[in-house]
């Protein structure tokens, strides 16, 4: 195995200027403890599009309160348990998802799912700067009072004004490197889950100590059954998984900055299943509240800001939607896409090119997203390309553990001429044929309409179907 000092470009990625964007992370660079990893995992939850989808699940899918959360529960065990594994490997050896692909794939062979991820990534990335900049517009409304105007591409001055002060406010994080990162998420996680407490405590105000009776009564659901039951817990761990399978996939590019192998461990372990009940209990309290002190079951937080009509409170949940948004952002997009697009040309495109590139589509897509983007309608095509993810997860833990017994050589992964992980031609044939193999069903599940009731689970099989067939064509023939 290759030493420190063998490896070009062995210190902290990302600071700035020239430096590798895919250089492994060590010593001092690997400062990341438990509470970092936590607030990954805060920051991907607490979403707008988080809240109302664990808010749903207690309304919408025909279950007992109780139930729901036990699928929440056991959702975030399994996505701790699938995380663990596929980030061991970036903690233990400093290298981000794309570098770790490359011992399946590939050296040539890994920049195809590599780019698949940052597609996915730059557009929602685009679509994210968007959405965090509708929180900013409305601190502006509620402070200043302006309304409406003359719209351009179906957005206002403010609204432009907001998107362009998100947009750069993004750019600003990721010029300063990984640590403002760090510390952005730290501060984000912790800061949301204080607003969400406190739009709690003020509904408790306002429903006059009927809260807990309204949350009981979301918890029983008289016309459940046993069959209702299995299914909808089956429904909902299925859909958090799905909700989960992008960050799952490249959690290396998060792991390799962990102190150690404990601290993120730990951080999984806080990050989801303990997580997943606090925000659960949050929105499940919050969702009561509302429904006792506005009359209905009302899912998204905005809605609920709307009705209290305070501009206190909306100022202080148009800070903690922008957030929470931009949170979700960074780990969810800005990253996947950085690391995707550095690792096409690994020698030339750094960090913070990187970054600019996908900041500048990012500007074309949010800026485009109400006026044409959301009305063409291109979530097939997104869909798509994330269902042909689910089976690199599978070949790369795989390889990983059943073929190479978690040992690489890391500097051979950085040897794009020569080496192992080269099979030849830069393509591990084995791993594209298990590629094809498994992405062909995962997407069959998003067009072909009788494979649609597998579609929550198409992640969760496409990599099985992948780490399978790689498994019985590469045995054997792969060099460990």
């Amino acid at each position: 195995m290759a030493t420190i000092e063998e490896i070009p470009g062995a210190e902290m990625p990302h600071a700035g200027g020239g430096e590798d964007a895919l250089a492994p992370v060590t010593g001092e660079a690997k400062s990341w403890g438990w509470f970092a990893i936590f607030n990954i995992w805060a920051n991907d939850i607490q979403s707008l599009f988080g809240y109302s989808l664990v808010a749903s699940l207690f309304i919408s899918y025909g279950v007992s309160g109780w139930t729901a959360f036990a699928a929440l529960i056991c959702s975030g065990l399994l996505v701790m348990f699938l995380v663990n594994l596929s980030g061991a490997a970036g903690e233990r050896y400093g290298i981000p998802y794309p570098v770790l692909a490359r011992a399946s794939k590939g050296t040539q062979g890994a920049k195809l799912p590599a780019v698949l991820r940052a597609i996915v990534a730059v557009f929602w990335y685009g679509v994210q700067v968007y959405f965090a900049s509708t929180a900013l517009a409305l601190l502006i409304y509620s402070v200043t009072g302006l309304s409406g105007g003359a719209e351009v591409l179906g957005l206002t001055a403010v609204d432009w004004v907001s998107f362009f002060i998100v947009w750069a406010f993004h750019i600003v994080i990721f010029w300063r490197g990984m640590g403002w990162v760090e510390t952005f998420l730290n501060i984000a996680g912790p800061f949301v889950y204080a607003v969400m407490i406190g739009l709690v405590i003020v509904l408790w105000q306002k429903s006059d100590g009927q809260l807990l009776a309204q949350a009981r009564t979301i918890f029983t659901n008289p016309e459940a059954t046993w069959g209702t039951e299995i299914t909808g817990f089956i429904a909902i761990v299925g859909t958090m998984i799905s909700y989960f399978a992008a960050v799952l996939l490249n959690f290396s590019d998060f792991s390799r900055y962990a102190k150690d192998r404990r601290a993120m461990l730990l951080g999984n372990l806080a990050g989801l299943p303990l997580n997943m009940i606090l925000f659960s209990a949050l929105a499940l309290l919050t969702t009561a509240g509302a429904a006792v002190v506005y009359g209905e079951a009302i899912i998204n937080p905005t809605e609920i800001v709307e009705k209290t009509d305070s501009v206190v409170l909306s100022i202080i949940a148009a800070v903690t939607f922008f957030a929470a948004t931009v949170g979700i952002n960074l780990v969810a997009n800005f990253i996947p896409s950085v690391n995707g697009i550095a690792n096409l040309a690994p020698k030339r495109i750094s960090f913070r090119a990187a970054g600019m590139i996908t900041s500048v589509f990012a500007l074309v897509i949010g800026g485009l997203w109400t006026s044409f983007i959301a009305e063409f309608g291109i979530s097939g095509f997104v869909n798509t390309l994330g269902a042909t993810l689910a089976p690199v997860f599978g070949i790369m833990m795989a390889d990983y553990y059943l073929l190479r017994k978690q040992e690489l050589v890391r500097d051979e992964l950085y040897d794009l001429e020569g080496g192992r992980y080269r099979y030849g031609n830069g393509w591990n044939n084995a791993a594209m044929i298990a590629f094809a193999v498994g992405a062909a069903f995962s997407v069959a599940t998003v067009w072909v309409p009788f494979l649609a009731v597998l579609s929550g689970y198409a992640w969760l099989i496409g990599a099985g179907l992948g780490g399978a067939v790689y498994m019985a064509l590469a045995k054997g023939n792969v060099a460990a």
